[in-house]
């Protein structure tokens, strides 16, 4: 076994690959940038090395400091993660020539699946299934809407290169097709510098199935069961579980063996994913959609359901060993679920938000599963994935698994960074999630229900109550004396009028009466009884005779509010000074994310309508279309290539027939 081991990678996944390697006795050596420079991979490793500024490109992307780091730090291998230089095969190709020894599959087997036109052709070469379409090396535009013409609407317009949903479009119209082309080519170069593109039929409500395969050396393939990854928004796996409910023992074999086939075909070594397209109303039919070289995100499903450690079988299979008998005898047991947190804001159409995590709780638990990058004073920065950690869960059978899951995200409270929680956790009581009745569109369908842009009364009223008494991190109580004001002999709140501002909402809260019995009215309505105390070390609140565990937090003049698995930034301001009426219509088109400027679709002192497309800002690979507010004359204030920050004036549009007013 391999004696230090680099970890080329950052965040949760570097974090899961130290773990192991300290079982095992093995070195880990992180490696990080600027802004990784207190990161928890590099606190938790055994040795850390610099490698650059923040941008990827000068550090976790740059070869030849990763290779330096080696030499350095004396590793004989270097495990990629995911992402980065994971499926690089120039990556890989390197490090043989460096002597280091690349734990993951021959750069020839990279740079083959790399490419999702000939994998595809070789794949289909060996007998398996694939997505009807027209794949064809160096299509032109041309030749792509050719192609669409002869498959029909809807078709799916995917990059060659790369994956993770980067790039693809799916369209639904002819009409549409040349714009998809053009933003499909532009995401395709900016994520993996090759804008070949191919279509295929979009198969109706679709299921993502994949299955997981682990090769040795010497000509042994097994597969360990299959992965339902459905749940996705914008391509972007979401939930993930294991096994799959719609997969039958008998589709599952064959599917299995199509994974077999797939990996053999390009002589694969080591732990690898194959991943197919179902359509739901044929779960007996599936189709190659293209294989990932790499351990996966969701791989602890499957280490949780068949109890291998996926990453030390990849250090095996590295090492030369031969697949052991538990590899070749392991069969699933009961059912895990996976959900990813990211930091991102689902009411704000999520977009990635960033900030510094002033207190993380993670649920633990039988059967709960915890892989994290979040730790105390974290910065998060949008330079990077916005995935934080991973929440899992194992039970018995699907129902124990996804309630385990539930509780799990109930119990997890991050304060400092807005993130998807609230929304994973009405995602995981979605009634047709609950009863398997899953597809890729599911979350589009249910947005609405899924996301809330506003707080609950509960929320309210624990934000009132808990800026009173001065709630301290994870919800414990503290002296009334040390509250700022509203409190008086005898612990009574003294009526209180709270302007709660969070976001775009706007809400007046009034409070009387005391901790253990208040009342609470949001904008004037109704008074709600409500009331605070503390139980075995935590707080809740108990509000319309339902009780809700609280968490609170104050910074500054942020009071951050858990409740219900939802988390809520609050500022307070005296009612006296806000300003009545409804807000001016604003001229100002602002940037929702941090991010950069990739296009300006108008020009300076052109008129433009209404929803008219002004500047396209991309973060993390998502590009958001800034639109005109109104109609009118536009100034264009920034350029392609700019930064910009939240809220930034990317633009301004003046109406044209606005009358001004004169005095003498």
């Amino acid at each position: 076994m391999f004696e230090t081991v680099l970890v080329a990678n950052r965040g949760e996944i570097a974090v899961r690959v130290i773990r192991t390697l300290r079982r095992l006795g093995i070195k880990s050596v992180a490696v990080f940038s600027d802004a990784d420079r207190g990161a928890r991979h590099v606190l938790e490793a055994d040795d850390a090395l610099y490698l650059g500024a923040t941008p990827a490109r000068e550090s976790y992307l740059n070869i030849e400091r990763v290779l330096d780091a080696c030499s350095r730090s004396g590793a004989n291998a270097v495990h990629p993660g995911y992402g980065f230089l994971s499926e690089n095969p120039n990556f890989a190709d390197a490090c043989v020539a460096s002597g280091v020894v690349f734990i993951g599959p021959s750069p020839s087997a990279i740079r083959l699946m790399g490419d999702k036109i000939q994998a595809k052709l070789r794949v289909a070469a060996s007998g398996v299934s694939v997505v009807p379409g027209r794949v064809e090396a160096g299509m032109t535009d041309d030749d792509l809407q050719g192609a669409a013409a002869e498959i029909g609407f809807p078709i799916l317009v995917k990059p060659s290169a790369g994956g993770g949903g980067k790039g693809m479009q799916l369209v639904e119209r002819e009409s549409d097709l040349a714009e998809a082309l053009v933003s499909a080519r532009r995401a395709a170069t900016s994520s993996f510098g090759d804008d070949s593109l191919f279509v295929e039929r979009f198969v109706e409500r679709p299921r993502h199935i994949e299955v997981q395969v682990l090769a040795d050396q010497h000509g042994a393939v097994v597969h360990l069961g299959e992965r339902e990854c459905s749940l996705q928004r914008r391509h972007q796996k979401v939930i993930e579980e294991s096994p799959s409910p719609l997969i039958d023992d008998a589709t599952r074999e064959r599917l299995g063996a199509a994974a077999i086939s797939a990996a053999r075909s390009v002589d694969y070594s080591g732990v690898g994913t194959v991943e197919f397209i179902v359509a739901s109303a044929r779960p007996d039919q599936f189709f190659f959609m293209e294989m990932n070289t790499r351990l996966q995100v969701e791989h602890p499903v499957t280490e949780m359901v068949t109890g291998l450690d996926l990453v030390e079988q990849q250090l095996r299979v590295a090492c030369g060993e031969h697949l052991g008998h538990d590899v070749l005898t392991a069969r699933m047991h009961g059912h895990s679920v996976e959900a990813r947190i990211y930091a991102e804001s689902p009411s704000r159409g999520f977009l990635p938000t960033s900030g510094r995590v002033l207190e993380v709780h993670e649920p633990t638990g039988e059967g709960v599963r915890v892989d994290s990058a979040l730790l105390d004073g974290l910065e998060v920065v949008t330079d990077y994935d916005p995935m934080l950690a991973k929440i899992v869960t194992w039970g018995p059978d699907r129902a124990s698994a996804l309630a385990r899951l539930a509780q799990a995200l109930d119990d997890t409270v991050i304060f400092g960074v807005v993130t998807n929680v609230g929304f994973l956790g009405r995602l995981v009581a979605n009634t047709d999630v609950a009863a398997g009745h899953l597809d890729t569109g599911l979350i589009e369908r249910e947005v609405a229900a899924l996301v809330t842009s506003e707080p609950s009364t509960t929320a309210l009223a624990l934000f009132a109550m808990s800026w009173l008494s001065r709630l301290t991190p994870m919800g414990r109580l503290t002296d009334p004396w040390g509250a700022l004001r509203g409190w008086r002999n005898g612990g009574r709140i003294l009526p209180m009028t709270i302007r709660a501002v969070c976001g775009d909402a706007v809400r007046v809260v009034k409070v009387l009466g005391t901790l253990d019995s208040a009342t609470v009215a949001i904008n004037g309505g109704v008074e709600v009884a409500a009331s605070l105390a503390e139980r075995d070390g935590d707080a809740f609140i108990t509000i319309g005779g339902e009780s809700h565990r609280a968490w609170s937090l104050i910074d500054g003049p942020v009071t951050w509010i858990c409740v219900d698995g939802e988390t809520w930034p609050f500022v307070e301001e005296d009612v006296a000074n806000r300003v009545g009426g409804a807000a001016a219509l604003s001229n100002d088109v602002r940037s929702p994310m941090p991010g950069t400027v990739v296009s300006a679709r108008a020009q300076s002192g052109h008129e433009v309508h209404a929803g008219e497309a002004l500047v396209v800002v991309s973060a993390m690979k998502m590009e958001h279309v800034l639109v005109a507010p109104h109609d009118g004359t536009v100034d264009i204030l920034v350029r392609e290539g700019d930064s910009v920050v939240v809220d930034e004036v990317v633009a301004r549009v003046h109406p044209i027939n606005t009358l001004t007013e004169i005095s003498s």
